[in-house]
């Protein structure tokens, strides 16, 4: 009964992280009918999809005690397999997501109207954090050993990150006008555009 009810938690705290998540990346959206208060609403919507995101990581941990029995799908007998693949996507993801994070500024934790585009990685990139945060819902499924939560959250990433990427956008097309939509075309979304040339 436990391990229903923690993959239920699983899907359902996943679910709220995306709802709340892409709510939280359009100001510019909200701002048209709560005015500068979008803003403030923004900053309490991305600290309840954290709260969401860090549920549905410690529903993935529990596994370890609380598999489906029909579900659990060992990945290797030797559980340090699954660990170094873990770590593999895990290093390079924070040293992006930390990137990202120092050259956005608080805009990372909310966003903030008079936030200018970024640099720095930014250049290279349009959602760096994304690229280095969503892969470690699938790493932390390789670390507790399971074929079937590997596959479930590469969905999830799969699935979620076009449509967040989507969303974003659109509200900072809002934002910065023909600034952003020429910085789409020279960059992109998850990987460098390296066939780009400027003119």
């Amino acid at each position: 009964m436990i391990e229903w009810i923690n993959f239920i938690s699983l899907i359902l705290s996943a679910l709220f992280f995306c709802y709340f998540y892409t709510l939280s990346v359009q100001p510019m959206k909200r701002k048209e009918k709560r005015g500068e208060q979008a803003w403030k609403d923004c900053k309490i919507l991305r600290s309840l999809a954290g709260l969401f995101e860090f549920i549905t990581i410690v529903n993935i941990l529990l596994w370890v005690w609380f598999p489906i029995p029909s579900l659990n799908w060992i990945i290797h007998q030797n559980i340090g397999v699954g660990i170094g693949i873990c770590i593999a996507i895990v290093v390079p993801g924070f040293i992006i997501i930390f990137k990202g994070i120092k050259d956005a500024g608080f805009e990372s934790l909310r966003p903030l109207g008079e936030t200018e585009m970024f640099g720095g990685i930014y250049n290279y990139i349009r959602h760096p954090q994304t690229l280095g945060e969503f892969p470690i819902f699938i790493a932390i499924a390789f670390a507790v050993n399971s074929w079937f939560l590997v596959l479930l959250m590469s969905v999830l990433v799969v699935i979620y990150t076009p449509i967040m990427i989507h969303y974003e956008e659109k509200d900072l097309i809002k934002r910065f006008g023909d600034k952003y939509r020429e910085y789409q075309q020279r960059t992109g979304a998850l990987f460098p555009k390296f066939w780009h040339k400027s003119e």
